[in-house]
This record gives C-alpha cells, sequence and structure tokens, in this order.
C-alpha cells in the first residue's frame, strides 16, 4: 500500500512560511467571482493554519493564460473574496516568484496570509521547470498540496516543487483521494453512476472501468444524444460527437459483458434555441429544427428508480442545459431525489465537478450530499484508475 506524506496536526508550525498550493480556478464575470465553491472548500486548510500561527503564502492560478501576463486573469478578485471570508486582510502580491516575493515571505506576520499572482502567468509553471520550482520553494519552508483538481497535471507548483522543499498533502486533497479510493474499490452496492457531458471520447477511459464495478450507468447531457443518434434517432441540431461509432459499441459491449445496466433517456426537452420555451418529445418525435436541452420526465421517473435501489450514486455532469431554469428541471430533480435518499440515511453519494457542483450550489442542495468534488479531470482520471502526478509526488518512497 502507497503512503502519501501527509501534515501530523501536532507538528509545530508556528512562524513557519506554509507555501499553500489550491485551486482557485472560479467562474469571474467583470471582476467578480460567479460562483465560490473552490474557494470555500479550502477555508478549513486555511483556518487550520491561522490558528497554528503560520505564515501563509498561497499559490494559486486561473483560466489559462498559457505563460502570459493577461490582465483579466488576476487573482486580485479572489484576495479581496478571502478577505470578507477570513475577516482579516489578505495581501496580494502581483508577482508570484523572485527576491521580491521571497522578502515579503519574510515579512509576513504570524497567523497572516498573502496571495501571490496567477502561477500560470509564467510558462515554466506548466512545463515543470526545475529551475522555476527550485525559485518558488525558497519562498517557504513547507509546502502544502490542496489544489487536488490540478493534481492531474504535471506542472512545476505541484509536482517538481515537491523535490525541493518539505511537501505534505493537504486535508482536504487526502479526503478526495480516499473518496474516490472508496468509490471504486469498496462502495457498498447497488452502484449506480449518472455521467454527462459533451464527450463521450475524454471519458471513454472512464466509462470502460466503472462499467466493470457498477451495476447501473445512466447517460445524461450533450454526452446522450451521440448514443441516441447512433441509435438511429434523429436529434435536429443538437450537439453531439462524431466519428464516436466504434466507441460506443465497445461501451455497449463492455456493459453487456459486465451485467451493467446502460441507461438512456428515452424523453427529451427541446426548443429551437436557448432562450425559447421546452416542448417534451419521445425520441421518435425530434424534428430537424430541434434542439435538445434537457431530459424529459419518464426518463427522470427512471433515473429514480434506479436512485431508489441503489446504495451509492456517482454523479459527473449535469442532465441539461441548467443555467436556463427551462432546462434546469432534469438536474434539479435528480440532485432533489440523491438529496432526498442521502438524507434518509439510504444512500451514499458523491457528485464530482465543477458544472455539476455549480448545479447542486444553484438548486441550494449542497448540504444532502456525503461529498462534493469541484474537480473535473483529476476526479475522472482517478476513478479511470490512472496515477496523478501530483499525487506520485507526495508519496512517501
Amino acid at each position: 500500500m502507497v503512503k502519501i506524506n501527509q501534515l501530523d496536526e501536532n507538528l509545530n508550525i508556528e512562524g513557519k512560511r506554509v507555501l499553500l498550493r489550491v485551486d482557485f480556478n472560479v467562474p469571474i464575470n467583470n471582476g467578480a467571482i460567479t460562483e465560490d465553491s473552490r474557494i470555500e472548500k479550502i477555508l478549513p486548510t486555511i483556518k487550520f493554519l491561522i490558528n497554528k500561527k503560520a505564515k501563509i503564502i498561497i499559490i494559486a492560478h486561473l483560466g489559462r493564460p498559457k505563460g502570459k501576463i493577461v490582465p483579466e486573469l488576476t487573482l486580485k478578485p479572489i484576495a479581496k473574496k478571502l478577505s470578507n471570508y477570513l475577516n482579516q486582510d489578505v495581501v496580494f502580491l502581483n508577482e508570484s516568484i523572485g527576491s521580491l516575493v521571497i522578502q515579503n515571505s519574510k515579512k509576513i506576520p504570524n497567523g497572516k496570509i498573502m496571495l501571490l499572482e496567477n502561477i500560470r502567468f509564467h510558462k515554466e509553471e506548466e512545463l515543470n521547470s526545475v529551475s522555476f520550482a527550485k525559485e518558488l520553494s525558497k519562498i517557504g519552508d513547507i509546502y502544502i498540496n490542496e489544489a487536488f483538481p490540478c493534481s492531474h497535471r504535471a506542472h512545476a507548483s505541484v509536482c517538481e516543487i515537491t523535490k525541493h522543499i518539505n511537501s505534505f498533502a493537504g486535508k482536504q486533497l487526502l479526503k478526495e483521494v480516499n473518496i474516490i479510493k472508496m468509490l471504486t474499490n469498496n462502495a457498498i452496492k447497488p452502484i449506480t453512476c449518472i455521467i454527462g457531458g459533451s464527450k463521450i471520447s475524454t471519458k471513454s477511459g472512464v466509462l470502460i472501468n466503472l462499467i466493470k464495478k457498477m451495476q447501473s450507468i445512466v447517460i445524461v447531457g450533450a454526452m446522450a444524444n451521440t448514443f441516441i443518434k447512433h441509435k438511429g434517432y434523429n436529434i435536429g441540431h443538437s450537439i453531439f460527437e462524431k466519428n464516436q461509432e466504434n466507441l460506443i459499441d465497445d461501451i455497449i459491449e463492455e456493459s453487456k459483458k459486465n451485467n451493467c445496466n446502460l441507461v438512456l433517456p428515452e424523453d427529451v426537452m427541446v426548443s429551437k434555441n436557448y432562450n425559447s420555451k421546452g416542448d417534451l418529445k419521445s425520441l421518435d418525435q425530434i424534428n430537424d429544427d430541434d434542439l435538445i436541452l434537457d431530459i424529459g420526465e419518464k426518463t427522470i421517473q427512471n433515473i429514480f428508480k434506479i436512485i431508489d435501489e441503489s446504495k451509492t450514486v456517482l454523479w459527473n455532469g449535469p442532465a441539461g442545459y441548467f443555467e436556463v431554469d427551462e432546462f434546469s428541471i432534469g438536474s434539479k430533480k435528480i440532485a432533489n431525489k440523491i438529496s432526498e435518499n442521502t438524507k434518509s440515511k439510504s444512500l451514499v453519494s458523491i457528485a464530482g465537478g465543477g458544472h455539476t457542483v455549480a448545479a447542486i450550489n444553484k438548486f441550494e442542495y449542497s448540504d444532502g450530499f456525503t461529498y462534493l468534488s469541484t474537480a473535473g479531470g483529476a476526479f475522472l482520471e482517478l476513478l479511470e484508475g490512472k496515477v496523478l502526478p501530483g499525487i506520485k509526488a507526495l508519496e512517501i518512497n
């Protein structure tokens, strides 16, 4: 059994500079944060470090600036948000590496926080540069990785840095890893996975892996359109993924072989565009100018039946275009049903992925899930059985 180096809660870190890598990749519109569950998730760790009187230096990224300074992707609004959450001023430094950063890191009072500028403004970050990681390591005395959603990336502030500074896995990161390992190894059966998203190709490995371990897999969202089209139905001008016939055949074949119930929508909500009223249609009624934007009531009832029969549910990917209320009914009803069954203690429920968690938060059902993971790619890759570079870097040799 591989062990991950974790921080001893009794370790004296008073006055120590703690480099804390987090994931603050939140949606920002005109300088305002529109959804902040990734910030909320990290607050217990920050509060723990404040109580320990550490000097806290936060490394994070936002978006994909590709090694260039992009003013819209500054972390400045996040410093303000953090200040409000923690009732203390979070110092924002508009640099993320170099002698000025090192000097400032030494001046932080115990129990106070400094947030560095977007680490991805430096191309060396995504190149996992050794010299860049060495420079980063000079900013702190110890390093903690609390950025599970970034841990599938071999980047300097996630991987290489651990070779140059005493490094630990954070509490939240370990929780995520253990929950996902439980899902794939020790989950209480029957297990159901409700999976959506736009592309099958990006989730094929996960699907094939899960089919071997789940009793039911429910396909929703735009991914379902590709399956519906494959079955010979007209999907109008709905989003779908081309040239996936062989992959769909493999998924269907694997589910038969492993006695896994593969569930597809039987009816859908369609519209002419995203702003028009929706019409409920069975699959054989879809017209050329229709756009599939949600699942229908019969499909919702089928999903309810499967959730009722399940002891563990994994949900990754909303059922429809939930950002518009007209097409959020499928996702809202699934969230409500999972929440009800979890609260009545008959279900262990895990939801993963930024859009899924955003939908659950929108409908205010977040307190009705056993665990919510804001990670997308890292969540799926660990489910697929892949070794994540950021986790491997924290293993004890």
